[in-house]
């Protein structure tokens, strides 16, 4: 009897160290950088965000944030990347418009299904804005509405990426508007945008973060004929909404926080109170606020309910609109 007591404490103390243990593992994280990784290329608005939220969260982790440009089919090669990491919270994907909608586009994703993460933080929403190089002859939405029932398939289009919110943007546009356009798909904001510029699109549905710094304070390299959201925009006074040549058009663009399913409750936490912190930091709200970007910051099932809804809503205008990913 007493040896069987004694096996039973002896057991018992074993399994409490191995829960301080891992206990005293998950307070000391991050032990090493936290890999940030953007599915885009350098210099859109996605990049921006990563970059300046993260680091701001180096200050509170207390240990770099490294972000990682890993562009590509979609988003699906980065977002693929840290879906098969370890889920140890040193591998975070900055999600955005394409995560909810490439369930719907994609016949095989190659992690399968969005249940290979795990939600972290919803950082914010914001509209899209169709935008044309300032010397376009195009000076708002029913020219262009005009010059593509003129000339179906003539006036293109530019995106991030097949399945991100300039391309479902277009779609939904030329679908509720009853006009054919040309899609032209890059790997990130940065480049389609300097296309743009350069004269070889006509036009752009772009994320408000990417096209804000090349819309007035005297640049003048892009002009802003409609916001994408159902209400005008206070980032973009006196830019009208699409919807009112296109009734009922709406888009919104969103940028949230994901890590590989499997991460640690207490990793989690840990990356979600950093984040929430640096999004209320005064520097990221300056930065973006202005860019039309309403900032939520709030648990990580503020992210899994909106990015749900997201997806069923998306579902059902792909099959209705028969939009298919290029």
């Amino acid at each position: 009897m007493l040896h069987s007591i004694a096996r039973r404490s002896a057991a018992s103390t074993v399994f409490l160290a191995a829960l301080i243990g891992a206990a005293g593992a998950f307070a000391a994280f991050p032990e090493k950088p936290v890999r940030m990784v953007v599915p885009f290329a350098p210099g859109g608005g996605t990049d921006l965000i990563a970059r300046t939220l993260g680091t701001e969260m180096s200050k509170d982790l207390g240990q770099p944030v490294i972000v990682e440009n890993k562009p590509g089919a979609g988003t699906m090669i980065g977002t693929d990347n840290v879906a098969k990491s370890a889920p140890d919270g040193y591998s975070v994907v900055v999600a955005s418009f394409a995560h909810a909608t490439n369930p719907a586009l994609q016949p095989k994703l190659p992690y399968g299904s969005n249940q290979a993460f795990a939600p972290v933080m919803l950082i914010g929403r914001g509209p899209n804005v169709l935008v044309v190089r300032n010397e376009s002859p195009y000076k708002t939405v029913a020219d262009v509405l005009a010059a593509a029932q003129a000339q179906p398939d003539k006036l293109t289009y530019a995106s991030q990426g097949a399945g991100t919110s300039a391309h479902l943007a277009g779609e939904l546009f030329a679908n509720q508007a009853k006009v054919k356009l040309t899609h032209v798909p890059y790997r990130g904001a940065g480049p389609a945008l300097t296309d743009l510029m350069g004269g070889q699109v006509d036009m752009m549905f772009a994320t408000a973060a990417a096209v804000s710094p090349f819309i007035g304070n005297g640049n003048g390299k892009l002009r802003a004929l409609g916001v994408t959201t159902a209400e005008p925009s206070a980032a973009f006074k006196g830019v009208p909404t699409i919807a009112s040549s296109v009734p009922g058009y709406r888009v919104e663009s969103w940028y949230g926080l994901y890590v590989p399913a499997g991460t640690p409750a207490a990793v989690i936490d840990r990356l979600n109170a950093a984040a929430r912190k640096a999004a209320r930091a005064p520097d990221f709200v300056r930065k973006l606020e202005h860019e039309g970007l309403v900032i939520n910051a709030g648990p990580p099932a503020e992210l899994e309910a909106y990015v749900q809804t997201e997806e069923r809503r998306w579902a059902q205008i792909v099959k209705e609109s028969n939009i298919k990913p290029d």
